[in-house]
């Protein structure tokens, strides 16, 4: 048996609400708040780069608030604001990310903590101690891994791509569940496998939508053009600046361009900005077991990610006038050793800027997308005449369109959010999802309170004695019905309760020695009312019988029945009068589960039969009170149609009768 409850569903954007940067979804399952990354916006140099995480406590007590921080991966859209959050604003919560995760966040928030002061001089930004201290707090989850937060709270990680360490997680409280995507890709890589969840059918979806209108074409014509463009620039005399972030894309096109300039024999130097890069391609070597097959499958033979043609950058390489290519960070062309080299190559025609990755509003990287040339302002009070050329080739490892909607399809939720996109296009996906797979899907802009109810059923255990009595009920009464009646009540005076049990009995043995169905064959309803006790034994709901409720609980039981004798008038004293009311019940009140045999009409617990040709008999037990006065109603009205019925309103009352049997309460009313 199955019944509904309805519990909410909360979602607050503090970042990444119809935008792309400063990751940071609060969401509330029952009475567990959980925030889902804590990023900074790249685009700003204000206060404006770090979540509003006054929305949480206007006190401060943000540990009291938050339940649990969870970090999908190491980009600093996701996990840039972490360190501010716990060593400034004082949360000292859990934290849960990937091993990977953890062990490259550090590098990626002190390289951004140094480029940061001492380009803007941020008295805001956090400080080296307080990276370290940050860490400290942080828990590692495995893949497929379920953590209990606490006694109601389940946390769970799936592979998500994108980059090293990226995972999708899946948060359980109670009855309500959520997926978090994060950031990931659909599609395997050079170096990362694809991303997967399994059919958990969360209650909300919350998906990334960076590339929410885009299809992307053939992965290898975009390697091919972004391979010749490189060859061609070089052998003209040019220099290409490729800006990465240090993890994730970086390595993806080092392994092509490595194995391109070996197969080509090629001698044009290739050079990664130093510092954060080494280290970084230590832990891939680390974590192999977080590559694709291909890359666990020639490790033993030769680590790919020892790169033979490509080495470190040092500075004064980019004054040199040979040919060179240079992938240097930061990947927007917002700061660091890429905007400083993109000033000094920017006005050579000879020269070629290509951008692999997603640029956020705001950054150089973003204007020169937008096709920017001659003078354009690469900081404040700085101008660039941009004469080199520009081209943007996606080699993002964020899902695309078609992504998108197979990773939905995969996990099969029952609501979808959008966040980490633009608003327009996220409309265009939208409206996508409602139309084509009939999901709710909800696209909140940043501040903005979600509800999304959660109908959710509620598992309920009904005892076998309960149901084979309703079976056994409904199959005499079909029985019943199909043939016309059975035989009278044998023992007059005996409660309608013992009479129901012996006719019951009676129906059974005619079906048995006359070779019809059994009792227990009940023929297929939509839908079959059952009534019982409703109890609840640590969070376990039963719907057993009284009887069975009496016996566990020491109780003797009780029934009460109710009689009342109607006078019958003259005018509708016929034979046929049963069924003149059998028809006006079964028309005015059509999904009563009505029956006739030759004496008697039969609704639940109720029966009417002729006492005598002046009287008509009603019966019923307690429990169908409600039900009795509303065929009490039918019948009044029925016998009034008659014309020439006089209606008597003065009733009287007989005192109630109670059977001295302690397993039968008798009340008589008699009405004249």
């Amino acid at each position: 048996l199955k019944m509904e409850s309805t519990e909410d569903v909360k979602i607050v954007c503090l970042g990444a609400g119809q935008d792309v940067g400063r990751s940071c979804v609060l969401v509330t399952l029952g009475q567990k708040n959980i925030m889902f990354d804590c990023g900074m916006h790249m685009g700003y140099h204000d206060s404006r780069k770090f979540p509003d995480f006054s929305y949480i406590s206007k006190t401060g007590n943000f540990t009291a608030a938050i339940d649990c921080v969870i970090i999908t991966h190491f980009h600093l859209d996701h996990c840039g604001s972490l360190p501010y959050f716990t060593e400034v604003c004082g949360y000292n919560g859990p934290i849960y990310m990937t091993q990977p995760t953890k062990a490259m966040c550090p590098l990626l928030l002190e390289d951004f903590r140094k480029i940061t002061v001492q380009r803007h001089k941020h008295g805001d930004m956090f400080t080296t101690d307080d990276i370290r201290k940050c860490m400290t707090k942080v828990i590692s989850v495995n893949l497929h891994q379920t953590i209990r937060v606490d006694d109601e709270l389940e946390i769970r990680a799936y592979y998500a791509g994108h980059v090293l360490g990226a995972a999708m997680f899946y948060a359980r409280s109670g009855d309500s569940s959520v997926v978090y995507t994060g950031d990931y890709n659909m599609t395997p890589d050079r170096h990362l496998g694809a991303a997967w969840i399994d059919k958990c059918r969360p209650d909300v979806l919350i998906t990334e939508s960076t590339y929410a209108t885009t299809i992307r074409d053939a992965k290898r014509w975009r390697e091919r053009d972004f391979l010749h463009r490189i060859h061609k620039c070089v052998e003209n005399g040019g220099k290409v600046l490729i800006p990465v972030f240090a993890l994730g894309r970086a390595q993806e096109l080092c392994i092509m361009l490595d194995s391109y300039w070996e197969n080509m024999g090629l001698t044009v130097p290739i050079y990664f900005s130093a510092g954060l890069s080494a280290k970084a391609t230590d832990y891939y070597r680390q974590y192999i077991n977080w590559t694709n097959e291909n890359i666990k499958r020639t490790f033993v033979e030769r680590n790919m990610f020892d790169f033979k043609h490509i080495g470190v950058f040092e500075r004064g390489f980019e004054d040199r006038p040979e040919s060179m290519v240079l992938f240097a960070t930061p990947g927007m062309l917002h700061a660091g050793t890429s905007l400083e080299v993109f000033k000094k190559w920017a006005p050579s025609e000879k020269n070629l800027v290509i951008l692999p990755g997603y640029c956020v509003v705001g950054t150089v990287g973003n204007k020169l997308v937008a096709g920017a040339k001659g003078p354009v302002e690469v900081e404040k009070g700085v101008t660039i005449d941009v004469k080199c050329k520009v081209k943007s080739l996606s080699f993002s490892a964020h899902a695309d369109a078609k992504g998108i909607m197979q990773l939905i399809q995969m996990a099969e939720p029952k609501n979808v959010v959008l966040v980490h996109g633009e608003k327009g296009k996220m409309q265009s996906l939208k409206a996508r999802i409602t139309n084509e797979l009939q999901i709710p899907c909800f696209d909140p802009a940043n501040g903005v309170s979600m509800v999304i109810p959660i109908q959710h059923p509620l598992q309920v255990d009904v005892s076998r004695k309960l149901l084979k009595r309703q079976f056994e009920q409904l199959a005499a009464l079909e029985d019943i019905s199909a043939s016309g009646g059975v035989s009278g009540r044998k023992e007059q005076g005996r409660s309608a309760l013992a009479e129901e049990e012996d006719e019951f009995e009676e129906r059974g043995k005619t079906a048995h020695t006359q070779g019809t169905r059994p009792l227990k064959r009940v023929r297929a309803q939509a839908q079959i009312p059952i009534s019982g006790v409703l109890t609840m034994q640590e969070d376990k709901l039963s719907l057993i019988s009284p009887e069975e409720l009496a016996a566990e609980a020491g109780l003797v039981p009780h029934t009460l029945l109710f009689t009342i004798h109607t006078p019958i008038s003259p005018a509708c004293s016929t034979p046929d009068l049963l069924d003149v009311l059998y028809a006006a019940i079964v028309n005015k009140w059509p999904e009563a589960y009505t029956s006739r045999d030759v004496r008697c009409i039969h609704i639940r617990s109720m029966r009417i039969s002729r006492k005598d040709n002046e009287h008509l008999k009603l019966s019923w037990s307690y429990a169908d009170e409600d039900m009795a006065q509303h065929v009490r109603n039918i019948i009044v009205e029925t016998m009034s149609e008659a014309p020439t019925l006089p209606i008597d309103s003065d009733d009287t009352k007989e005192k109630g009768e109670i059977d001295a049997t302690p397993m039968s309460v008798t009340a008589t009313t008699t009405t004249t």
